[in-house]
Parts: C-alpha cells; structure tokens; sequence
C-alpha cells in the first residue's frame, strides 16, 4: 500500500475511536515485515489514563496474530487542527521502537502524507537484550 493508502485506512478506522471525553479520534495501521496490515483506534476510559492509544491497539492486533516484526506505521487524527501533524505520543514511539518499526506516516496540514524516520522522533530508542 501506499503512503496515503494507508493514511486512509487509517482515517476511516479512527471513525471507530472511542473517544466520548476528548473527542480525538485516531486511527493507525501497522504494516509486518510481510506486508500484511493491522489496525488499531484509541479508545478513553473515565479512569484516566486506563485507555489505549491507537499506535498501541494496533501493535496489539498485530502481536495478537503472531506478528512481532512490524516496519511501518500511519497515523491519521481525524479531529486534530488543520494546520498541524499528528505525531505518535513518547510512550507509542518506544512502543514502535520495541517492534522494529522503521517509518512513521503521518497526515501533512495540505492533506498529503508526511513520512519520517523513526529513529529521528526517537533519536535514543530503549533497548532491552531479551534472554531468547
């Protein structure tokens, strides 16, 4: 899939957020190594910070299948202002960064899909040796 492919996958799951405090719905789907895609949406809880963030919910999906090798994310916030980007939060970048993701997609303030690295939006990723 392509990049605004796949943000708008990504726009059309966040439909499905729920979000009844914040009103911010995101959407993001997680490419694997063999290209197969997952999704996933934030969802709130009034015992905050109990809910998921997208990012999340779709590794989530993806570990769920038997998916641990991920390459690519795309993020869309359908309710975030015109004029900016919508990044992952810090906590969703490690979360990327545990799974090997490599490129985050983003939507651009003109509508087109912003790509970037993700070792540049975690410069210092945490690295755990696991014992396997």
């Amino acid at each position: 899939m392509t990049a605004e492919e796949l943000l708008d996958a990504a726009r059309t799951v966040a439909e499905n957020a729920y979000v009844p405090y914040s009103g911010f719905r995101v959407g993001a789907i997680i490419v694997a190594d063999d290209g197969t895609t997952y999704q996933g949406v934030n969802w709130e809880n009034a015992a905050y910070p109990s809910g998921t963030c997208a990012e999340a919910s779709a590794i989530s999906a993806a570990v769920t299948a038997g998916r641990t090798r991920l390459v690519t994310v795309a993020v869309a916030c359908i309710d975030a202002a015109a004029d900016e980007e919508s990044f992952p939060c810090g906590q969703c970048r490690q979360r990327l960064h545990e799974f090997g993701v490599r490129d985050v997609i983003v939507a651009t303030p003109d509508g087109g899909a912003g790509s970037y690295a993700l070792s540049e939006l975690l410069p210092h990723g945490f690295r755990l040796q696991a014992d396997s």
